[in-house]
């Protein structure tokens, strides 16, 4: 299981060790795989038509798009990593791949957890960096990789612990692969450190970097606005102004910023909330140990890597050059190819089927003639 379902069956396993009733491993099995495998269709084939997109399409290299494929190559490993292992481990429920793996394989979870959120930080600092300072080309690139750099490396940093602390146990009669702490104090600790490192300071950078941007467009937009009606002598119908005012050039970037702020944020917010805050409560003891709560604490971590599988769907939605690639792509191609063969075939039907109504019409229209004149010519032969 994910690394952040073993946290919630461990802080239950710690809290009910003298009750043989509770079951840790029990959880409602269809709804949970059928949300898992969902999750992993959507992760897998958005970011992967993505990065496809990027790397062999003809899009321009530009910073947005090198982040852009960064945070999808990292929400394509939270998927065939965490959500994938999540998977195969809720169909076997014991651990079966020895301490080692145990050990490796959550410190990987970890890290694409965590990088998956760090390069959306680094994103939304670099465009900020893009509004603040738009005129400062030099250096641009070398600050855009120093800040990948620092979000992968900080996803390790931060991962560390993780290879000290999970390991092989016995939990239920079933080998595990486990972390477990002796006090409760020590699991809250545990828990508000990775809320405010994951959760609570992206969140705080992110909102921050973007509210800026909002502020910064607002306020230069207004200040060119004011300045093309005094360069026109302060008439509001002038060319100029009729550029920037009535053809919405500028309430359109304004309102698309707002938007895809407001979405960013937002859809980060929504998806690790529910995870972060179920947690807390739990530590706390805010919430009973009980076989039914057991069952919904698997499911609401199951929700974590939702953030993963919005980050495609976001890019689709604000950019048309996003659709225009995914339907280059070879399924999406071939669709197309079949659906117009099929109305072609139905027009050059319909066109057919037009041509011989047309010809039998016409058809019967001369034997009508021929037969109307012959008739009239025996007649005139019977007058006389």
């Amino acid at each position: 299981m994910s690394e952040e379902v073993m946290d919630e069956l461990s802080v239950y396993a710690n809290t009910s060790e003298n009750s043989t009733k509770i079951d840790n491993f029990y959880f409602y099995e269809v709804e949970q795989f059928t949300v898992l495998w969902l999750l992993l269709i959507v992760i897998v084939a958005g970011n992967s038509g993505v990065i496809y997109t990027l790397i062999m399409g003809r899009s321009r290299k530009s910073r947005m798009n090198y982040f852009i494929t960064h945070l999808a190559f990292a929400d394509l490993s939270v998927g065939l990593i965490s959500v994938l292992t999540d998977l195969i481990w809720r169909t076997t429920v014991s651990w079966n791949a020895g301490n080692v793996a145990c050990k490796v394989v959550k410190f990987l979870q970890v890290v694409v957890t965590y990088a998956s959120t760090y390069v959306l930080v680094a994103l939304s600092i670099d465009r900020y960096d893009a509004i603040r300072h738009p005129m400062k080309f030099s250096g641009s690139w070398r600050r855009a990789k120093c800040l990948i750099i620092a979000a992968w490396l900080f996803s390790v940093l931060f991962s560390i612990p993780i290879l000290i602390l999970y390991e092989e146990k016995f939990v239920q009669d079933q080998l595990q692969c486990w972390i477990e702490f002796s006090d409760q104090w020590k699991w809250q600790m545990y828990m508000i450190l990775v809320s405010v490192s994951l959760f609570v300071i992206p969140a705080a950078i992110i909102t921050s970097c973007y509210t800026i941007i909002i502020i910064t467009i607002w306020t230069k937009s207004n200040a060119t606005f004011s300045s093309s009606k005094k360069k026109n002598g302060g008439r509001a119908g002038s060319d100029n102004s009729k550029r920037a005012s009535s053809r919405g050039l500028i309430p359109r970037a304004k309102v698309k910023t707002i938007k895809i702020t407001l979405v960013i944020v937002t859809v980060f917010i929504i998806c690790w909330s529910p995870y972060i805050i179920f947690d807390l409560l739990q530590v706390f003891g805010q919430i009973p140990t009980t076989q039914p709560n057991i069952a919904i604490a698997t499911f609401v971590q199951s929700l974590a890597p939702l953030n993963s599988a919005a980050n495609p769907i976001i890019y689709c939605i604000f950019s048309t050059h996003f659709c225009r690639n995914i339907w280059l792509l070879p399924p999406c191609k071939w669709m197309c190819k079949k659906k117009k063969r099929k109305a072609r075939d139905s027009t050059v039907t319909t066109q057919s089927s037009s041509l011989s109504e047309f010809l039998t019409n016409t058809t019967h229209k001369k034997k009508s003639e021929a037969s109307t004149a012959v008739d009239h010519t025996v007649f005139i032969h019977t007058k006389k």
